[in-house]
């Protein structure tokens, strides 16, 4: 028999209850102790280590009789289904969006994990559908209707019925199938098996320093090697936001993290300088390509340096060694038998007297029409084009329009690879590769195709020259050489650089870039190296991202549109804080918007009044009651001690699973999610209270702020890839020199007691209306473009907010809370008023209506309609889909 304890109320009992009843385990749920540190939780065999999380539970239920391998597709939709479809009640709105993805989750063929999936979505979607019906999700009314209709399911109901806590949340009984509007999407973890916390135990562990990096970084046999590259940056473009985000602060981001975990890794990058875009801009600007691979290789360096962009080399693609390797691959792909010449009809402008490489074209793209297509890709469509296909072609140069004639060319003969690349993609899937969604459909579109030879060369001066007689005249087309531009950039950090290309069982290699660079980094280049027969590495995981788009428009230089990256100093708003708002609306799945209103939101609710209040409290706390010392532990942990740790360990414990899936929003999420659980945790605490009473109540103020402390230096860690200099700030203030080696996912004592602090300084400042409004006239957003925030717009729903907040704001001043938190508070409140205004100008806020809606979160953690204002809703919406 499992006896599992509960406390009163959780309708998640429910669901426990089920699992044993459908998969035939002798089951007792237990509410008589009500002193287990959360919700739920089940005893194991040895009897010293238990489950805390309801789902951790029914997998355990599920798996006692049947040997089954973890399959991460199960465990994502549990992850998911924990935080935000448990959290749901028959009075939640759930968006249309929503209902969608809740049927794709439960009609998804799950094998033999099937039936456990099934169990917990039903169970928790017996407590939410109860009115409305579902009138557009077919499949979904289908199968609650045969959920409840099961035997196992209306005999649960008859036990649940039984205990009046959780009785009235399940009317499933009385099924009619539910309505649409808006909730919560966001994944969570699902507890794993953790022994009970002891003082002792957390005062014994510590984590270790990172260690100093010594350059060049070698490759070390036996330690994971992590060779990390970003798409190259055309040197003569100035970067903007979309541009940063998308390749070279992604890969910073996850540079930092592999440092912060211990890989033995580097991060390579550099200016792409060869081909016709240097050429055209030389034409612009009157100088030669040297000159201005000079003047914007320089540009780049200052712009990186300024968004804390920390390269291990940054490079440049005309150098000897670019010469050299490029040279060297040729020939081995030559004499491998893998190019072919042929005849290549090119456009010649008769007004320039030479031929028109593809970036000196543009026209109307035969595919989709769009009339700026270049001649070598479309942006609209992102078909790769020559220069003869194009509709209505023109000079770039002159603007005339050119004539056709033929040219001899070096071709890679791609279709030779066909059948080796589709093995190789499907092996680096199968083996774990990190393929963001997008570059898995890119790839796997190309190769359904079926891939075409392509061309190698152009008739150019600025390139690297064909070592070949009869092509002497003649240069690399950029996209055969600029890849190679990785490895000559590692040359020129290491002589060593084979070591890094040439062992592809000792190095992992990570890309990461824009979609439109997928089709070289996943195709083209892979091929070629392929050809070399020389054993060199391939990508193993290729991180691409959708597009950034800014205040609803595309940026643009030329038309003052979007902020770019030299002109984002004289913003006022620091480097950090771009880095904090671009990664949590980095496109990863689709394309998201730059928005003024959205950063000050964000920076306001989520820095300011989440992570920065909480590490402030906590160590202004420390300084003002125990002159900056940190105090001893008591002997023992409580329950909301250990509640706390426990939920801050799982966190941890998503962030490393996130972060090593390249999943970056989601890792910050977890970060912010941790201060969270340190607000709540001192906030049930009250030391402000303890302090002011007996010595015993003092010492447990103490151990509440200790354990606040050692929080905050977690958070300074983990914080460290997105925001490098506000994490530096933390340590200092915490008066700590280094940063931690975080190898697993614990919660350690790294602030002692005795350790004394330095001086707390705020660490955020608030972003002002008036702020935003200049910058958003400065960099050329023509009209308001609002977040995409969900409010709702139903006056009594709004009354009921109103109610709620104002009953949360009381109930903290009668608390005694920190003032810092009541204004906070009180500033949402503001802030519903004058959304109901809005609405009905002679509302009152008396009379609440019954529909006011309240969204209870696990971990006793209550958020309100607040989260609707700071837009958090509606980003996490964004980031499941």
């Amino acid at each position: 028999m499992v006896l599992v304890h509960c406390r009163e109320g959780n309708p998640e009992a429910f669901k426990i209850y089920l699992c044993g009843k459908v998969f035939g385990v002798n089951l007792t749920i237990d509410f008589s102790n009500s002193s287990f540190p959360t919700n739920s939780n089940v005893t194991l065999n040895s009897g010293k280590e238990r489950l805390f999380s309801v789902n951790a539970i029914c997998i355990y239920l599920y798996t006692l009789n049947k040997n089954l391998r973890n399959e991460e597709t199960v465990r994502s939709s549990l992850l998911w289904e924990h935080t935000y479809l448990s959290t749901l009640t028959s009075e939640s709105t759930i968006s249309d969006q929503l209902w969608s993805e809740i049927e794709n989750l439960v009609t998804t063929d799950y094998g033999d994990w099937s039936q456990l999936v099934r169990t917990v979505f039903g169970a928790s979607l017996s407590r939410v559908v109860s009115s409305d019906p579902l009138k557009n999700y077919s499949k979904l009314a289908n199968f609650m209707s045969t959920f409840i209709s099961d035997i196992n399911y209306q005999e649960s109901l008859k036990w649940v019925k039984s205990v009046s806590s959780i009785a009235k949340l399940y009317t499933c009984h009385e099924l009619v199938l539910p309505s649409p509007t808006n909730s919560i999407t966001q994944e969570a973890d699902v507890a794993q098996f953790n022994s009970l916390p002891t003082v002792a135990d957390f005062c014994n562990s510590s984590c270790s320093p990172l260690p100093v990096r010594t350059h060049p970084i070698k490759v070390e046999k036996g330690k994971k090697n992590i060779l990390i590259t970003t798409s190259l940056p055309y040197v003569n473009n100035v970067p903007h936001l979309g541009n940063i985000i998308g390749c070279v602060l992604s890969g910073d981001v996850f540079s930092r993290y592999c440092r912060l975990r211990g890989h033995n890794s580097i991060y390579i990058c550099g200016t792409d300088e060869y081909g016709t875009a240097t050429e055209t801009k030389a034409l612009e600007e009157n100088v030669s390509p040297s000159e201005i691979c000079a003047k914007y290789n320089k540009l780049h360096k200052n712009i990186y340096n300024w968004f804390n962009i920390d390269f291990d080399k940054f490079g440049r693609t005309t150098t000897k060694e670019q010469t050299e390797i490029s040279q060297e691959i040729f020939h081995q792909v030559r004499q491998n038998g893998h190019l072919f010449e042929d005849e290549v009809v090119q456009l010649k402008c008769k007004k320039c007297n030479r031929f028109l490489a593809d970036r000196f074209v543009i026209g109307t793209c035969p595919h989709c029409n769009y009339n700026d297509a270049r001649g070598d890709q479309c942006d609209s469509c992102q078909k790769l084009l020559n220069t003869v296909e194009l509709l209505q072609p023109k000079c770039k140069i002159c603007g005339s329009q050119p004539v056709q004639e033929s040219s001899k060319h070096l071709f890679l003969n791609l279709p030779e690879f066909q059948e080796k690349l589709e093995d190789w993609f499907e092996k680096k899937l199968n083996a774990g590769g990190v393929w963001s969604d997008c570059a898995i459909s890119i790839t796997r579109s190309w190769l359904k195709e079926g891939i075409k030879p392509r061309c190698i060369t152009r008739d150019l001066k600025w390139g690297t020259p064909v070592p070949l007689d009869g092509y002497r005249n003649k240069v690399f087309y950029v996209w055969f050489d600029a890849p190679i531009g990785y490895i000559s950039i590692t040359a020129t950090y290491t002589k060593d650089w084979r070591d890094w290309w040439q062992q592809p069982n000792e190095v992992t290699m990570y890309n990461f870039m824009a979609k439109d660079n997928v089709p070289f980094h996943a195709i083209i280049f892979p091929a070629t190296l392929m050809g070399t027969a020389a054993n060199y590495g391939t990508v193993d995981h290729l991180v691409a991202v959708e597009y950034l788009l800014y205040e609803g428009e595309k940026f643009s230089k030329s038309r003052g549109v979007g902020v770019f990256g030299d002109a984002a100093k004289d913003s006022g708003i620091d480097a950090d804080i771009f880095r904090f708002y671009l990664l949590s609306i980095r496109p990863e799945t689709q394309d998201s918007m730059f928005m003024w209103d959205d950063l000050m939101l964000k920076n306001n609710t989520e820095l300011l009044n989440n992570l920065g209040n909480f590490i402030n409290r906590a160590l202004l706390f420390c300084a003002n009651n125990f002159s900056r010392v940190v105090q001893p532990l008591l002997d023992n942990f409580t329950t909301d001690d250990i509640e706390m740790i426990t939920n801050v360990e799982n966190e941890l414990e998503g962030y490393l699973n996130a972060m090593d899936q390249c999943q970056l929003r989601e890792g910050l999420r977890r970060i912010l999610n941790i201060t969270r659980l340190g607000n709540l945790y001192v906030q049930k605490g009250q030391p402000w209270v303890l302090i002011k009473g007996t010595d015993d109540e003092r010492r447990h103020a103490g151990h509440i702020n200790t354990l606040a402390v050692n929080i905050c230096c977690l958070v300074a860690n983990l914080l460290h890839p997105y925001m490098p200099t506000l994490s530096q700030t933390i340590l200092d203030q915490m008066q700590l020199k280094d940063f931690l080696l975080i190898d697993r996912p614990k919660f350690c004592c790294n602030v002692k007691s005795g350790h004394t602090i330095g001086t707390p300084k705020p660490l955020i400042s608030k972003i002002t209306q008036d702020q935003v409004n200049n910058c958003r006239a400065r960099y050329g957003a023509k009209s308001k473009v609002e977040p995409e925030v969900k409010t709702p717009v139903n006056a009594d729903d709004l009354e009921g907010q109103v109610k709620t907040q104002g009953d949360k704001v009381r109930q903290l001043k009668s608390s005694h809370a920190e003032k810092a938190l009541i204004d906070s508070e009180v500033a949402i409140l503001l802030s519903l008023k004058k959304e109901l205004e809005k609405v009905r100008p002679s509302a009152t806020t008396n009379h609440p209506s019954k529909d006011s809606i309240s969204l209870i979160i696990k971990n006793d953690y209550v958020r309100t309609s607040s989260l609707y204002q700071s837009g958090e809703v509606d980003s996490r919406r964004r980031t499941m889909h």
